[in-house]
């Protein structure tokens, strides 16, 4: 369980980049923090990961406060995927980034090696390559690899998809919701709704350094107060819902599209509108 109470945080000792947020994240969730850039949400990332330490406030992981926790325990605790793979990749090798987390928790054993390597295989990574002669997609599946590998009960990521093309961004984002289904806690920081809405089970959006809405996905993308105080766009399904919503006709009132209440059900009652009125 990952825990802000109060917290408040900055990089200098006078511009605040969170000011007194509080939420609580169980085991077992997938959540995505939203909202424009500046808004404080990679900031909150690195809070949980304890790579920043809050100004004001606490941070606890499993009830322990991040501040007292060691580099290494939160490592073995938390998996923390960057923005930018081009931060995080730091071997000659794939094998060698790979092993790289295990190495430094003392864990280099042969079962480890075996992991590394069914590892590679299963992105599609050649182990003897040179990371940075890698596309930007591999070097992102390359990225995520490091952290999953370790098998993280919290997976921490900052922008997954961001420079992926479609077909990358589904296989990145597959894994992680593999890693969801055994288990993981996830926790990514997304600007793309289309992900969001496809596999978050909440969303925390966030503006100006705060939290301005909080529960399941389907409600808070689909809440227009809260997409204008965050400069959110929503997934295209939900943006057919809220126009459907605002249309005349009174027969809308009546039906699935206005009584879903999730991104599932909302996108069957739009088909199932569309494919009415087409008959």
């Amino acid at each position: 369980m990952i825990e802000f109470s109060h917290v408040s945080a900055s990089y200098d000792t006078e511009t605040p980049i969170l000011d007194d947020v509080s939420f609580t994240i169980g085991d077992g969730e997938f959540v995505a923090f939203v909202g424009e850039n500046g808004a404080g949400k990679s900031t909150t990332m690195r809070l949980a990961n304890g790579l920043l330490k809050p100004t004001a406030g606490r941070v606890l992981i499993d009830g322990v406060p991040t501040t007292e926790l060691r580099t290494s325990e939160l490592a073995r605790r938390v998996g923390f995927l960057f923005q930018n793979p081009d931060r995080q990749i730091c071997c000659n090798t794939v094998r060698d980034e790979l092993l790289f987390g295990f190495a430094a928790q003392n864990r280099e054993t042969e079962a480890a090696r075996e992991q590394v390597d069914a590892m590679a295989a299963r992105f599609g990574l050649d182990p003897d390559a040179e990371p940075y002669l890698l596309n930007r997609g591999a070097r992102q599946l390359l990225a995520l690899a490091s952290v999953i590998v370790l098998a993280p009960p919290v997976l921490l990521l900052d922008e997954p998809t961001t420079g992926l093309d479609f077909r990358e961004c589904a296989k990145v984002m597959d894994v992680i919701a593999d890693m969801h289904a055994r288990g993981a806690t996830v926790i990514m920081v997304c600007h793309d709704m289309e992900v969001v809405g496809d596999y978050a089970q909440r969303v925390i959006a966030m503006a100006r350094g705060g939290v301005v809405d909080d529960g399941p996905a389907f409600r808070v993308l689909r809440n227009r107060e809260t997409l204008q105080r965050a400069h959110l766009v929503p997934p295209q399904i939900v943006d057919v819902s809220l126009r459907l919503s605002q249309c005349d006709a009174p027969a809308l009132a009546d039906t699935p599209v206005a009584r879903a209440n999730t991104l599932d059900d909302m996108t069957a009652a739009v088909i199932a509108l569309a494919t009415a009125k087409e008959s």
